[in-house]
């Protein structure tokens, strides 16, 4: 049927399991041992692949890089005390910093952090209200089409780095432009370097990586480091990422105006849905792997905590990125006892190596980006969508609006063409006219199946979505309609896929059966489920003495009664 359920989840989302750290491991001494050994490897591992990740996501947000490793700390430290997926890494993300940096430019990064902070709010406002569907709220084309888009910006974004040149434009046409004319000023140290570290990162990623026993980023890193020492790359000209300053967790809110705090709470809604939707995706896909069950709405509480808490300390917002996700994942990380570890080894290396991070080349950490993100430059997500029809050409539209408009306006359209698909979908008068199939009880759809027989004078006609007030005025429309050119004398109306009703659609189902009646007909409701039951009896609408509208379990029951077979029961 053509509908589409809001409250709909995938059914994995629809069943819980609790936290992985409340559940001790299965076995005996000697099998925990092992499993906490392995968790532990895991999160060094994790460590080495988040240390380097959450610098660069540091340069794509623009700010220093203590705060996008003061969000991966916090991520860390609180996903696995409210969440429910076992290999989720709440920490930051290309998207995410990439959004930050568009709300900064508008207001600095206290217009980033409250930004932060707001989206936090509503994320625990979703967890409370149990609005877990939200996900389903960004069409996957729009995801992809955005999230391609995205990731091809940030990249072109690093190139001015690996020139060594200081750009001016931030959409992705003007930067190219100016990248290209400005040839002749680039500072060929820097692209040698940039060039070298990117080809180092890939030829390690696709030939290398099995023997490996770092991370491939955090080995080129370090490279990076030890080359800016022995050649002092400094004093080449090379600019170097500089000093990290050890950043205290204290709590206060941005110090912003009242117009900025009302234009960061604009954008915060769609972050929100880029955040879940992306995050979603991520744990559901590794979860559908191992049989695990989730709940959307203690995954919203974990990222609506995490953000709140980022927001106040002034770190950058965080997501369950596929990314980290995976690495954890490919590590042996099979509990939250992989981020505990994490966490702390995290905080070890941030305390020791934070002098070396300094003496890091911007030309490397560019390349390092640009390597993380190169497995999603080709468009095939986008390409598989468009050869699948339908709405995909909604991911083109999304991709379109990020290149042109930007990566703030982007996202916002981005949600925008979610949220009206979902009301177009919602909105369209979809209603399908029965008959009986011959020998049967049953009775289908007579455009698919016109083998079946109607019941003479009588329409029956079934709504192939829940009725609700955007969409109940142009349904009952199209019922007026068909029962007028049939001069039907009775007409049955079929509610099955209706589970409620609002006070909108109440009311017009009222008027639809005063209508019908002025006209001679007699309107009868078939398949009425109990909750929209008890709103038409509040209503009034089933008082056999003001000539009510009867209602039945079964259209045959209320055919027969059409056809004055059985006399319906007064409500």
């Amino acid at each position: 049927m053509g509908f589409y359920r809001a409250g709909a989840l995938p059914e994995p989302a629809t069943q819980t399991i609790s936290a992985p750290l409340a559940a001790a491991p299965p076995g005996d001494v000697a099998s925990q041992r092992a499993f906490y050994g392995r968790e532990l490897l895991a999160g060094i591992s994790l460590a080495g692949v988040l240390l380097p990740e959450s610098v660069a996501y540091a340069s794509i947000a623009g700010v220093e890089p203590m705060h996008a490793l003061l969000a991966a700390l916090i991520g860390l430290c609180i996903y696995p005390f409210l969440g429910t997926s076992r290999f989720a890494v709440v920490a930051p993300t290309s998207s995410a910093a990439a959004v930050f940096a568009s709300a900064a430019a508008l207001g600095g990064p206290p217009m980033g952090y409250a930004l932060v902070g707001l989206t936090g709010l509503l994320f625990l406002l979703a967890a409370g209200l149990k609005a877990g569907f939200l996900g389903a709220f960004i069409s996957r084309p729009v995801l992809r089409g955005f999230a391609w888009a995205l990731g091809l910006t940030i990249v072109l974004k690093q190139l001015p780095h690996i020139a060594g040149l200081a750009v001016q434009s931030s959409k992705a046409g003007p930067l190219i432009w100016e990248l290209l004319s400005q040839a002749a000023l680039w500072h060929w140290p820097s692209v040698a370097l940039g060039a070298g570290s990117l080809g180092l990162w890939l030829a390690l990623q696709l030939g290398l990586r099995r023997w490996l026993l770092l991370p491939t980023s955090l080995l080129v890193l370090t490279l990076g480091v030890v080359l800016s020492v022995v050649f002092d790359v400094g004093a080449q000209g090379v600019v170097l990422v500089g000093g990290i300053s050890w950043q205290p967790l204290v709590w206060h809110l941005p110090a912003l105006g009242s117009q900025d705090w009302l234009q960061a709470a604009q954008l915060a809604p769609a972050l929100l849905l880029i955040l879940f939707a992306e995050s979603w995706g991520s744990v559901r896909a590794l979860a559908l792997q191992h049989g695990d069950r989730l709940n959307a709405n203690r995954e919203l509480l974990a990222l609506g905590a995490a953000n709140l808490a980022c927001g106040l300390v002034q770190g950058l917002p965080v997501g369950a990125g596929f990314s980290a996700a995976s690495a954890n994942h490919s590590a042996g990380g099979r509990s939250q006892w992989a981020g505990v570890a994490a966490a702390l080894a995290l905080g070890l290396l941030l305390w020791l190596a934070r002098p070396w991070l300094a003496l890091l080349p911007l030309p490397v950490l560019a390349a390092v980006v640009v390597g993380i993100l190169s497995h999603g430059l080709w468009p095939r997500a986008v390409l598989v969508s468009l050869r699948l029809g339908g709405d995909a050409w909604l991911a083109l539209v999304a991709a379109g609006g990020v290149f042109v408009f930007g990566v703030l306006p982007g996202m916002l359209l981005a949600v925008t063409l979610s949220l009206l698909l979902a009301l177009r979908r919602f909105a369209q008068p979809l209603v399908a006219e029965l008959g009986l199939l011959p020998g049967t009880r049953d009775y289908l759809d007579r455009q698919y199946h016109p083998q079946t027989v109607t019941v003479p004078g009588t329409l029956i006609m079934r709504p192939e979505e829940p009725l609700f007030f955007a969409n109940a005025e142009q349904i009952f429309h199209v019922v007026r309609q068909r029962a007028d050119a049939m001069q039907a004398k009775v007409v049955v109306l079929s509610l099955e896929v209706c589970d409620d009703l609002d006070c909108t659609a109440v009311e017009m189902l009222a008027e639809l059966a005063a209508s019908l009646e002025r006209h001679g007909t007699r309107l009868l409701l078939a398949r009425v489920k109990d909750r929209p039951r008890q709103a038409l009896i509040r209503l009034g609408l089933t008082h056999a003495a003001v000539g009510g509208v009867a209602l039945f379990w079964s259209v045959d029951d209320a055919a027969q009664a059409a056809a004055g077979v059985t006399t319906p029961a007064a409500e």
